[in-house]
């Protein structure tokens, strides 16, 4: 075989092949717009289920510490549920459904806070985003406060079972009543003295555990069904020991 004639094959197989990526290229294009959609008729997506929402172990320790906050904002009403119906200005909330969002004035403030926690409108906003709870019951209401003292960086603090200075202090900026460790609070506004926060938590802390101890004593309850519910999340949570851990954290 001669070189030029190997020369005119090789030119006759490149034209033959740019013919036939020519004569495919349309179909190729076709193929790829019907699988990609368009802007007119865009593809079918399936929306993903939401995500669960984020439940805190609710421990003595740091119930001990809920109890104290509320005992500081004023909505400890001896414990009853009806502080977490409580605005300020100490008026009750018509239901639990959501968070009010009402301004309430007085003769030197004025405020939107409710809750037994009283959370600001924009506060709960962020809880109820990042923990999936729509509602504003007891039991949310206690999930919000838990994730704002991790927020804050003290639940390794409150976890301990001591109610101290420097605990009060990280929280002073998210409740006002606590006071900071110059013993201010950190808006200005009227604040609880430390030994009185101290005493109602170590008061509340040892009543815990000895319902605790009394509680592990008894006969077991029937399991609360359906168990994948909210409500039976946090029945179970709510039993867990003090050493108990949340697997969120």
């Amino acid at each position: 075989m001669t070189l030029p004639s190997i020369r005119s094959r090789s030119r006759f197989a490149l034209s033959v092949g740019v013919a036939a990526l020519a004569w495919l290229a349309p179909a190729a294009h076709a193929q790829s717009v019907e699988l990609l959609g368009s802007a007119s008729h865009p593809p079918m997506a399936m929306a993903l289920p939401p995500p669960p929402p984020r439940i805190f172990a609710i421990t003595p320790e740091r119930r001990a510490l809920l109890n104290t906050i509320r005992y500081a904002e004023g909505t400890w009403a001896g414990g009853d549920d009806i502080g977490y119906r409580i605005m300020f200005g100490g008026g009750l909330m018509p239901s639990l459904e959501r968070h009010p969002d009402r301004v309430v004035r007085t003769a030197r403030y004025a405020s939107a806070a409710a809750g037994a926690y009283q959370f600001m409108p924009f506060t709960w906003s962020l809880v109820s985003r990042s923990l999936g709870f729509a509602e504003f019951g007891p039991q949310v209401q206690d999930q919000g406060a838990i994730f704002l003292i991790q927020r804050r960086g003290a639940l390794a603090l409150a976890d301990q079972g001591s109610f101290t200075p420097q605990l009060a202090a990280k929280l002073a900026p998210e409740w006002a009543s606590f006071p900071t460790l110059a013993g201010r609070s950190y808006y200005g506004q009227p604040v609880k003295r430390f030994h009185d926060l101290k005493r109602f938590y170590e008061d509340s802390l040892a009543r815990l555990r000895g319902q605790l101890s009394v509680a592990i004593a008894e006969p077991a309850k029937p399991p609360c069904t359906p168990a994948t519910s909210l409500r039976c999340q946090l029945e179970n949570l709510e039993r867990l020991g003090p050493k108990a851990r949340s697997s969120s954290l």
